[in-house]
């Protein structure tokens, strides 16, 4: 009988990890969170708030702010967008202004920027009568808010089809809540045997307790998107063949973050890290506060595992599971990445893979950067580049395929993705093609789209900056890094930078983070290097917000860390483990941008594993 996963992995000390973000981007030309604190609004001296939402008998750790109805408005209730998107199944889209478009059961809410309000590291906005109007009720005691709805029956089941697979439709007598749950759902509803056979015949795993039905895909099939409609009230699952490499998740039923994680890990996990990976489990304290911390540690010059950034398929315009990007990339233990602006669904930071650019630098931010089978190396960087118009004159490019929109000209290749489609209101752009300006484009035609073939440099002008060179124009572009970091072929960028040489280096300013962040607690995602090994860490409070980043870097040191980076925290930390996802930031296994991940070299995906 193979050793328990504990022994493999050199497990010290096993407790069931608490369920406990996103710092936010300093203050742009053109904001994608709101600039201040309250959204521009006064608050009522009888506001509310706290830190525990209760939905279907759940609690979790999120942010909500309430305030009671005036002689102007009606009441408010504020939650993060991350909640309501995972939790209650809300669809969000952006647009190029910053604004956003809620969609739910039938109800359409259009939140424009200077409406949405910054609660710690969250994007949050104002849902109280969206949630009334669709039978929530809203119960606040203390620290604890629980939208409340009785769960409902399933008034039939049905199947339609899509362009690419298979819609199941469920007919409901009005709304309820919906849980993103790794690779399936949660839902607040009741069914009968006949219809979880009906559901079964279509080809999902279900599962029923305690008014809660939980829906899986089956073996070989993804869920493409969840769609909810009113009049009548329906759920629409869109199902479709799982692409090769998805992975799967646990089934429903399975607790991703309880004391069955080592029964349910993979064998292939077990055997193929054996003796590689060292993962441990440690309480340290940071003053009175107790923090858990999760660490695992490989020597990468000497493991048949590489170190690889995880990214989405279509570009690096968008969100997913980390369960699903690890499945992606066939990585057996997986972390998440930088950070990423939540509205829109974009990097902000640098991400390299095999030497291209998929996300530039910015602010001279820290990052860290590695060859294969090497360890990796830390430091900050910024790039430099340069467009040298037909007369000699010189142009700079503030950034490269980045989601950090400022006033200026920005550079973006295919690496970015098949299109680029306008960040903000008003862009215009050249096209340049071995080295010629193709076309010239207006704000009409890159808000539809244009484009980017292999090889191909779009320059996007904002803020009313003149875009340079004309079609036909003959044009060169300069390229360079700040240090020889940028020469690694892989890197992946975040920040502060906590620890260089064995010391301390913390220098939020430096990198244009604010006070207010530097001094927040919460869970945390960290990857370093003790000068032998690589560490993949996750930092959570044991009854607390998690550590500060000052605390990160004093728990590091005792660690014996030489090196540190800090990486996407708050309700982004995860960290997965042969599939599942065993730990979740916040109670919540947030959607993320990128992330970091294990992966077998090559000759290993067909070893003969034991019985």
């Amino acid at each position: 009988m193979p050793a328990p996963f504990s022994a493999l992995l050199g497990l010290t000390l096993a407790l069931p990890p608490p369920p406990p973000p996103l710092p936010p981007i300093p203050a742009l030309q053109l904001p994608a969170k709101p600039s201040g604190r309250n959204g521009g609004q006064d608050l009522d001296p009888r506001l509310a708030s706290g830190r525990v939402v209760i939905i279907g008998g759940r609690p979790q750790q999120a942010r909500w702010q309430w305030q009671p109805a005036s002689a102007s408005r009606g009441e408010q209730l504020w939650l993060p967008l991350e909640l309501l998107e995972g939790q209650l199944g809300i669809r969000s889209s952006s647009r190029s202004d910053g604004s956003l478009l809620l969609e739910w059961f039938g109800r359409r809410l259009e939140v424009p920027a200077q409406g949405q309000r910054s609660l710690d590291d969250e994007v949050a906005v104002e849902v109280a009568e969206l949630l009334r109007s669709l039978g929530f009720q809203l119960d606040r005691r203390g620290e604890q808010l629980t939208l409340a709805s009785e769960p409902l029956p399933v008034a039939g089941v049905r199947q339609g089809s899509t362009g690419s697979g298979r819609r199941i439709v469920l007919d409901l007598p009005g709304a309820t809540w919906i849980r993103r749950q790794d690779n399936g759902l949660v839902l607040g509803l009741r069914s009968q045997p006949d219809q979880r056979r009906d559901l079964e015949a279509l080809g999902l795993v279900v599962g029923e307790e305690r008014g809660q039905l939980l829906l899986q895909p089956g073996s070989g099939q993804r869920l493409d998107q969840v769609l909810t409609l009113g009049q009548p009230f329906r759920i629409a699952l869109e199902v479709a063949p799982a692409t090769p490499g998805s992975g799967e998740a646990p089934r429903p039923g399975t607790d991703s973050t309880g004391p069955t994680i080592e029964r349910t890990l993979e064998a292939r996990l077990q055997a193929l890290l054996a003796g590689q990976v060292t993962w441990q489990r440690q309480v340290l304290n940071a003053g009175p506060r107790r923090m858990l911390i999760n660490s695992i540690r490989l020597d990468p010059r000497n493991a048949n595992l590489t170190l690889q950034p995880l990214t989405g398929a279509g570009g690096m315009e968008g969100l997913s599971s980390l369960v699903a990007l690890a499945g992606r990339h066939q990585a057996l233990v997986a972390i998440n990445g930088g950070f990423f602006n939540r509205v829109r669904r974009l990097p902000l930071g640098a991400l390299r893979d095999g030497g291209r650019w998929l996300s530039g630098p910015i602010l001279q931010r820290g990052v860290m950067a590695w060859t294969p089978q090497r360890l990796p190396r830390f430091g900050r960087l910024s790039l430099e580049e340069t467009l040298i118009d037909g007369s000699g004159g010189r142009w700079p490019l503030l950034t490269l395929n980045s989601g950090y929109v400022q006033r200026g000209l920005s550079r973006y290749t295919a690496d970015w993705g098949p299109t680029y489609r306008a960040l903000s209101g008003s862009e215009t752009a050249i096209l340049i093609r071995a080295g010629q300006v193709q076309s010239r484009l207006d704000s009409q035609q890159l808000k539809g789209g244009q484009p980017l073939a292999p090889g191909d440099s779009l320059v996007v002008a904002r803020g009313g900056v003149p875009v340079p060179g004309a079609p036909g124009e003959t044009v060169a572009l300069q390229s360079r890094a700040s240090n020889d970091l940028g020469n690694e072929p892989n890197m992946i960028g975040g920040g502060p930078l906590l620890l260089a040489g064995g010391q301390n280096v913390l220098d939020g300013e430096a990198e244009r983070f604010s006070p207010a962040f530097l001094g927040q607690g919460a869970p945390r995602t960290v990857v370093g290097s003790d000068g032998r090994q690589l560490w993949l860490i996750t930092l959570e409070g044991v009854g607390s917000s998690g550590p500060t980043l000052p605390e990160t870097a004093q728990l590091l040191l005792q660690l014996g860390l030489q090196e540190a980076l800090n990486l996407d925290g708050g309700s982004s930390t995860g960290l997965v483990l042969g599939g599942i996802q065993t730990v979740k930031g916040r109670g919540v296994a947030g959607a993320v941008n990128n992330g970091l991940g294990l992966v077998p070299i090559t000759p290993m995906l067909t070893r003969t594993l034991p019985e």
